[in-house]
């Protein structure tokens, strides 16, 4: 099985690794159109700042290839953010995957949102094994809206889409790689898909 997590420049690349390393995997970091496409799972990472990660992703014709992808993709973080339609982060267009936008989380509560919180409302293969109000561990500021493609929420000032699915994309705003047990067993369902 060929794993690829996308290499772009935005992200905490190597903790992905190591997580999946722990599962037995050795993925590939990649920014090769051609090699992404022959992957049996991709993992889409992202830690920045959203308009200055679209324009890495444009500048290696990511923009165009990530959304025409057959097999599973990830999103993490910034990575699911950038598969929404809109990002109001530097005013960002996008990949239009995922029918939703993201926003920046009001001035009532302390921004970055850091540290674990719980997700609710889970549904599908992604969390097969992993309990409902489970925590996840987030770092972030912007938040995708809830929407007909949420697979789990999270509360913080207002609840959100903390997980999102549609066909094979599947995006969660949490870390997996720093969640424990609970984000090690949902990367081992996202590579059984």
């Amino acid at each position: 099985m060929k794993t690829i997590i996308i290499n772009y420049g935005a992200g905490n690349i190597q903790s992905i690794k190591f997580a999946l390393q722990r599962l037995g995997v050795e993925a590939i970091l990649s920014n090769k159109a051609a090699e992404i496409k022959c992957a049996d799972n991709i993992i889409f990472p992202g830690v920045g700042e959203a308009s200055s990660a679209m324009r890495m992703l444009k500048e290696n014709g990511l923009d165009t290839i990530i959304p025409t992808l057959q097999q599973p993709v990830l999103g993490i973080c910034l990575g699911m953010q950038l598969m929404c339609n809109a990002s109001e982060e530097g005013n960002t267009q996008g990949l239009g995957i995922f029918d939703t936008e993201v926003v920046r989380f009001s001035q009532h509560v302390k921004v970055p949102q850091i540290g674990w919180n719980t997700i609710k409302n889970v549904k599908g293969t992604l969390f097969d094994g992993i309990r409902e109000n489970e925590y996840m561990y987030l770092v972030h500021s912007f938040y995708a809206k809830k929407c007909s493609e949420m697979i789990a929420e999270t509360e913080y000032d207002i609840p959100y889409a903390s997980a999102l699915q549609k066909n094979n994309f599947y995006g969660v705003q949490f870390h997996p790689e720093k969640s424990s047990k609970a984000g090690s067993k949902l990367l081992e369902n996202f590579l059984k898909l």
